[in-house]
């Protein structure tokens, strides 16, 4: 059955010259990512229609616009609720969306009160203190080295050289200054030392599977130690991501990956970003259940194309995955 499938979508080419900083853009797409999905789409046999963002959908449903599926790739532009606005809008409307529902997607964006749904079900995860003002550092009673960013922030941002601390007298001032700059409380955790990865992850409930894990490998002439804002932008100069292949370690990683995927009822698809600690103990970091689809440069389609998917059919997939939850025929 050939659907009518509506794209709803932040456009970095959009919002450019409203006074948004680069790193403020940096969570919203390309036209090149919009168009790959599009393509897609209409290779699978889908009618398409580019919808815009959570305002031009606004306008529409208003209208009295429907489609049969909205592929919703839209972040929002300011509250950490700002994930959960298009989904909130849709079922307003009673119009199916594609990836997960307004109180996942609030939930996951706030690092903090993800931390809290994984540990409920026995996920590891760092242990933090969340700092709302200067007051709260004196509740700080962690052992140093600490790693401090911003709440409620996506795409690295807020990570940069500073945010490693490795003694008392550098926290207050690096804490006060995301204060500042994020308006937001600051999540202050202990330093995960070992490996990095990322598991992609397809489906939805108890038929959710991992698709596979990338390793994040930094060059050793990246500008800092960590996966800043900075390295993630250049990500192509300064980072590789091979395949995890090592059994022994890619199990405990997406068991833990996949448990926590679950426990924040992720739809359709989603990314589980987990380090180890000083002891080679896979730990949770954060979770995105409105994954990057740039053909090449995001983490699950790169994940996909490691694992001899096409990108048509990890769309097909995503597809495929929010029609059946929400009872749609389809086609492709």
């Amino acid at each position: 059955m050939t659907l009518r499938i509506g794209l709803v979508y932040d456009l970095r080419a959009v919002h450019r010259g409203t006074g948004l900083s680069e790193e403020d853009l940096a969570e919203f797409d390309s036209e090149e990512t919009i168009a790959a999905i599009d393509g897609a789409l209409q290779e699978l046999g889908h009618q398409t229609e580019r919808i815009g963002h959570g305002r031009d959908l606004c306008r529409r449903l208003v209208a009295g616009d429907r489609w049969d599926l909205v592929f919703n790739l839209a972040e929002g532009m300011a509250g950490r609720s700002r994930e959960a606005q298009v989904p909130a809008l849709l079922e307003l409307f009673a119009v199916p969306y594609t990836f997960s529902d307004p109180l996942t997607c609030a939930a996951t964006l706030d690092k903090a009160v993800a931390k809290r749904l994984v540990a409920a079900v026995g996920v590891a995860t760092a242990p933090s203190v969340l700092v709302r003002d200067a007051a709260d550092l004196a509740a700080v009673d962690l052992t140093y080295p600490l790693f401090a960013k911003p709440v409620a922030e996506g795409t690295g941002k807020g990570i940069d050289a500073q945010s490693r601390i490795a003694t008392p007298a550098a926290l207050g001032p690096v804490v006060e200054r995301l204060l500042a700059r994020y308006r937001q409380p600051v999540l202050v955790e202990g330093y995960l030392s070992g490996r990095e990865f990322t598991t992609s992850i397809l489906g939805t409930g108890t038929g959710a599977r991992v698709l596979g894990t990338l390793e994040v490998c930094l060059h050793a002439d990246a500008p800092h130690g960590d996966y800043t804002f900075d390295v993630k932008e250049q990500s192509e100069v300064y980072v590789d991501y091979p395949l995890l292949m090592e059994e022994t370690l890619r199990r405990p990683v997406e068991e833990l990956a996949l448990a926590a995927y679950r426990a924040v009822e992720c739809r359709d698809a989603g990314r589980v970003d987990v380090r180890l600690d000083g002891q080679g103990t896979p730990c949770f970091l954060e979770i995105n259940p409105l994954p990057g689809l740039h053909p090449t440069h995001s983490d699950l389609p790169m994940t996909a194309t490691a694992h001899g998917m096409t990108y048509r059919d990890l769309i097909a997939a995503i597809v495929a995955g929010a029609c059946a939850r929400q009872g749609i025929s389809h086609g492709g």
